[in-house]
């Protein structure tokens, strides 16, 4: 009955936490998962180190499995995956819980208590450990518990300080602080601790009200020329269909509602024609050049081919559809656009669930693109879920583009997870962002994350720019996640000091 307990109640308290995140955003739960299974594992890691690794792994099992179910929706698309579908719904959040896994088997060597120094620690390792899972192996730091608050805005401004790992740590330990009243201290400790808790999260908060009504204020900036997203809303099925490139080309442009006296930038999203290589674009030349002028710009998601390999890009060309500026992308899924081992893999018949059968290269360089004195910083799909690591060279610039096509991830989680990513970045970076997504969420994003206009996943439409607010380059855009090592170095400091107050 014990062995039974071990495994089901940290797999359901990780399944209550998914609610935390987007869609559901419901925060508070978190507020008593935590403490539950910092409780639970007081009193079970000293069975063995399996059961201690046991715990945190069942509890980010039933985290992942009810937070990415969606995932396998990637897989109905190609009949040669559909029978994948049981073991990828299975095994991708074994797999990630495992990261939890290594938490709770670390932390089973420092004898915890119930006390402050134990709870840093536990705060320590287990956001330790998700930054490990977001850089290692080229990372995934996809539903880090942090993005449950996504829908908190004011709770979020301190992003440009300290960044999305660094606020992981603060949240995690946030999430503890229940804990404190179930300590063996008297009680005005517990109300001061409490009072000064609550003291630093309204200070946080007010500090968010306080640069949001500053940022308002500030007079928007005229576009000399306008950028328009176009959310198409085209069926995957579609996409993958050859004929269907001159009826996807017509959709786009009546969509676009163009005025080809104004200067604007059409940006459309991701693997906008898929059947076609860059070099194959002269197939569309002739309908391009009748509807767009001179003044007018294309920004659209291709593949195209360079030295034998094959990449997934974000082309901006003009109304003869001549190359302009071009970027590779650098972060590429795994299945998805490229197939590990895949030598083995096509022996049995496999390949990378999007068009084409050949994986698609990484590239290693992303520069910014300047197209009408606009700079824009480049970011494929999902690209932009990479916290500390988007603009590499810390140049200025104005914009983040991110073009995604979202069909993949289904039609409701998914796509919001996905977005969030967008809205901490946008804080992180001080950046408006110009998101154009296929199947997705579409929106226009200012530098404080706060979605000026909005396309839902379930529609299709044009989102116009013409004016933006400019912010100031963030702390934590120049320093990037340094910072988090700045946070833990902290917090070791401070358990050490009171590991050394206690004589322990």
């Amino acid at each position: 009955m014990n062995k039974i307990i071990i495994y089901l109640v940290p797999f359901i308290l990780g399944s209550i936490s998914s609610f935390s995140l987007p869609p559901y955003n419901f925060v508070f739960l978190n507020f008593l998962t935590y403490p539950l299974i910092y409780f639970f594992f007081l009193k079970y890691y000293t069975s063995s180190k399996f059961i201690s690794f046991s715990i945190g792994w069942m509890f980010g099992f039933g985290y992942f499995i009810l937070s990415l179910h969606w995932i396998t929706n990637s897989l109905t698309f190609d009949e040669s995956y559909k029978n994948l579908i049981p073991f990828a719904l299975i095994l991708i959040p074994l797999f990630l819980g495992t990261f939890y896994g290594l938490s709770t088997l670390f932390l089973s060597w420092f004898h915890l208590k119930l006390n402050i120094a134990s709870i840093l620690l536990f705060a320590v390792i287990f956001s330790g450990i998700e930054f490990i899972r977001g850089v290692a192996l080229g990372g995934f730091p996809w539903n880090l518990i942090v993005y449950s608050w996504t829908n908190y805005i004011n709770f979020l401004q301190i992003l440009s300080f300290i960044g999305t790992y660094s606020f992981n740590l603060l949240s995690i330990t946030l999430f503890l602080t229940p804990l404190i009243w179930f300590m063996n201290k008297n009680k005005t400790k517990k109300i001061f601790l409490t009072a000064g808790l609550i003291s630093l999260i309204l200070i946080n908060y007010f500090y968010g009200i306080y640069t949001i009504e500053n940022f308002n204020k500030k007079v928007p900036e005229k576009l000399e020329t306008n950028i328009k997203i176009i959310s198409p809303k085209i069926e995957i099925k579609r996409y993958l269909q050859d004929d269907s490139i001159n009826l996807i080309a017509e959709e786009l442009i009546k969509l676009s509602n163009r005025n080809k006296n104004n200067k604007t930038i059409f940006v459309y999203p991701e693997g906008t024609f898929p059947s076609l290589y860059l070099e194959d674009l002269n197939y569309l030349r002739k309908i391009f050049n009748n509807n767009f002028s001179k003044n007018q710009k294309l920004v659209l998601g291709i593949t195209s081919k360079e030295d034998k390999k094959i990449f997934n890009s974000m082309v901006f060309l003009d109304n003869n559809l001549e190359l302009l500026s071009k970027y590779n992308k650098n972060k590429l899924v795994p299945f998805g656009e490229f197939l590990p081992f895949e030598n083995l893999f096509k022996k049995v018949g496999l390949k990378k669930i999007t068009f084409g059968y050949n994986s698609f290269s990484p590239d290693v360089n992303r520069d910014l693109i300047n197209i009408n004195e606009i700079k824009f910083l480049p970011l494929i799909c999902y690209e932009i879920i990479y916290s500390g690591q988007l603009n590499k060279q810390k140049l200025d610039y104005d914009f983040i583009l991110n073009i995604s096509e979202d069909g993949w991830f289904g039609k409701k989680n998914g796509p919001v997870q996905h977005f969030s990513h967008s809205i901490f970045r946008s804080i992180e970076e001080g950046k408006n962002t110009v998101r154009s997504s296929n199947n997705g969420i579409s929106a226009h994003i200012n530098p404080k994350g706060m979605v000026v206009k909005k396309v839902e996943s379930t529609q299709k439409g044009v989102i116009f720019i013409n004016s933006f607010r400019y912010s100031e380059t963030t702390m934590f855009s120049k320093h990037g996640n340094k910072i988090f090592f700045y946070f833990l170095t902290f917090y070791i400091t401070l358990i050490f000091f009171l590991k050394k107050k206690k004589g322990t």
